[in-house]
């Protein structure tokens, strides 16, 4: 029988030849929002053999909105610039259709990274004043956000249409807008999160889902088609009377009516008192539901790992495409070594045609 997982998938304008999509993961190896050789070396490595579409990780709109002084930006030429040379090196040596986040942190912002912590910075780490749709801190020992103003609505929906400009300069064949994680977009949609009373929160759904959607708005107009858009978006907060499933669908119908091309479905991480029951899969429920409900493709992720794994989500109906995080990190050629285990002759890059495996393993 021949492999879903490796069948040909037609996302928006972009024609992938499987359905493996590398997800987006933070690095945390920036200087000043800048791209390095550890993104020449991380991007260039992923884009030989890990998927047929490689998304960069949480890429911020502006030095306010990254999650630390470490993540990667997108918000002036020096940034662009930087990118522009990972970018280049990945087309020239790899095979993937290549994909950008954009993001912004909001309350989750002004933080230390992972491997010290992950905690909100301290008075002698140089913090930043962050901003969310509430002054409600992310949890105990967090900033207490400013509420945005009306000028700061403006001036961060402005900032995430000038780094889309800035991602279809550089040519990326997909833009997925972070709307998930909580970060500043689903802090918005999170009735946790958002306490307003005007008309971008409270507890009515649609005014929740405003501001995203008008700032999905501004970046489609200035997207070329030939371009992929989509937006990760969240399955459920996992806290009593939080965003919740049915809310997420209500969600990816507005983005779906504005001419979105793919959601990529996720979950949690927007309050502390979250109870996520991690599983393999644990996500796929919620593509699950976006896809029986909405015409657009519905992406799948959390915990999928093996290629038996994949295959099921794909031939189940589960999700359209799976999206591989630690999986490709510890296994940069993840579709390669998929395909042999599937039975499925994939093509290798020029240079490395010397070790596929019909060449030498006989």
């Amino acid at each position: 029988m021949a492999s879903k997982l490796f069948s040909q998938f037609q996302l928006g304008p972009i024609d992938l030849p499987n359905r493996i999509v590398v997800s987006p993961m933070c690095q945390y190896m920036s200087n000043h929002g800048r791209a390095n050789d550890w993104h020449l070396m991380h991007y260039g490595n992923l884009s030989i053999g890990a998927g047929a579409l490689l998304i960069f990780e949480a890429t911020h709109v502006s030095p306010q909105g990254r999650i630390t002084h470490q993540c990667l930006g997108l918000y002036d030429q020096e940034t662009e610039d930087a990118l522009r040379r990972v970018v280049s090196f990945c087309r020239q040596y790899g095979q993937a259709k290549l994909g950008i986040q954009l993001a912004h942190a909001g309350r989750k912002a002004s933080a230390r990274t992972p491997i010290h912590g992950g905690t909100a910075l301290q008075e002698s780490e140089n913090p930043w004043e962050t901003i969310a749709p509430s002054a409600l801190a992310f949890a105990d020992g967090w900033h207490i956000p400013k509420s945005m103003n009306e000028e700061d609505l403006v001036k961060v929906k402005s900032e995430f249409v000038e780094s889309a400009r800035r991602a279809v300069h550089l040519g990326f064949d997909v833009i997925e807008l972070h709307a998930a994680h909580g970060y500043l977009l689903n802090q918005f949609t999170s009735p946790l999160s958002n306490h307003r009373a005007d008309e971008y929160g409270g507890k009515e759904l649609s005014k929740r889902l405003a501001y995203p959607l008008e700032v999905f708005d501004a970046i489609k107009e200035v997207v070329p088609k030939r371009i992929a858009l989509g937006a990760r978006i969240s399955g459920t907060d996992w806290v009593e009377d939080g965003l919740n499933p049915e809310e997420m669908v209500v969600f990816a119908r507005a983005l779906e009516q504005r001419g979105c091309d793919f959601v990529d479905v996720t979950s949690g991480q927007l309050d502390s008192r979250q109870q996520i029951q991690f599983a393999p899969g644990f996500n796929l429920p919620f593509s699950s539901k976006v896809k029986s409900e909405v015409a657009m493709a519905a992406m799948g992720v959390g915990m999928i790992t093996t290629p038996s794994q994949a295959e099921k989500a794909i031939s189940s109906g589960s999700a359209d495409l799976i999206a591989i995080a630690r999986g490709a990190m510890d296994d940069p050629r993840w579709a390669w070594h998929a395909a042999q285990e599937l039975g499925v002759d994939l093509e290798y890059v020029p240079n490395y045609q010397r070790c596929h495996p019909n060449v030498w393993r006989r």
